[in-house]
């Protein structure tokens, strides 16, 4: 028995405006690769640290460079939801959460039927040409990059996908030196101050400034639902350890 579910449930069943803030260990159960824990990105060898691969200045100066990282670790194709982006959105669907505020850029949420979602940091899913601005969902990117990825490695536009127009294609994503969204921001404050319930799941809370977001939160359901301790423990009204999707499976 997971300690503090029972308590979680009740809380769920008794809430009617709950909240919920999620970071990478939210998808790490359908694939995806987080950052921080022992197999995370940051903790394998690439010719450049991934915080420097994914900064706007390491975009605009090495595209090539960039979207070879990006085509091998996020660029990823078949992730399906787990049980807890299955729950939230179920929640959702039953009136008691409000809006799902997320760390990652991999459009689950969505996927599972989650209809408020605010993205802090950007998504896969959609793309522009920094140009003309056209649009270019996920499949069409990774199409063009698979393309790309044919030229001579040497060549300045390898692995790079291009516009009709001929200019690169950027992704919504919210890259290091780069400013979150305010419309997000402003809304994600909203939901917060509004919750009479917060729940915040698979993420280490040391990401600012959207880890400060949690601060604007003045009730007394604030539970964590984490594998390893946060840097916000001794705030929470409950801390549920373990694995999110298994947590939300037996709500």
């Amino acid at each position: 028995m997971i300690e503090g579910l029972d308590t979680l449930k009740q809380w769920v069943e008794e809430s009617n405006n709950i909240v919920f803030f999620g970071g990478a260990g939210v998808s790490t159960e359908s694939g995806i690769p987080d950052f921080r824990s022992v197999d995370g990105l940051y903790h394998q060898k690439y010719d450049y640290p991934p915080e420097t691969i994914l900064s706007h200045t390491f975009f605009m100066r090495k595209t090539s460079e960039f979207y070879k990282f990006y085509k091998d670790k996020l660029l990823l194709e078949g992730a399906k939801p787990n049980a807890a982006h299955l729950k939230l959105a179920e929640l959702e669907e039953m009136g008691k959460l409000k809006a799902v505020i997320t760390q990652n850029i991999d459009g689950l949420h969505q996927l599972a039927g989650s209809k408020e979602v605010l993205e802090l940091h950007g998504s896969v899913q959609r793309n522009n040409c920094m140009k003309c601005g056209k649009f270019y969902d996920f499949q069409e990117v990774k199409e063009r990059v698979e393309k790309a990825s044919e030229l001579n490695p040497k060549d300045k536009d390898y692995m790079v996908p291009k516009c009709d127009c001929g200019a690169t294609i950027k992704p919504d994503v919210v890259l290091y030196e780069e400013g979150l969204d305010d419309n997000v921001i402003t809304k994600s404050i909203r939901y917060i101050s509004n919750a009479d319930m917060l729940i915040i799941g698979g993420t280490s809370l040391v990401v600012y400034p959207a880890a400060g977001l949690i601060h604007y939160y003045h009730g007394r359901k604030l539970v964590l639902v984490n594998l390893s301790p946060t840097a916000q423990d001794s705030s929470a009204d409950l801390i549920v350890r373990g694995k999110i999707g298994e947590v939300f499976s037996q709500l």
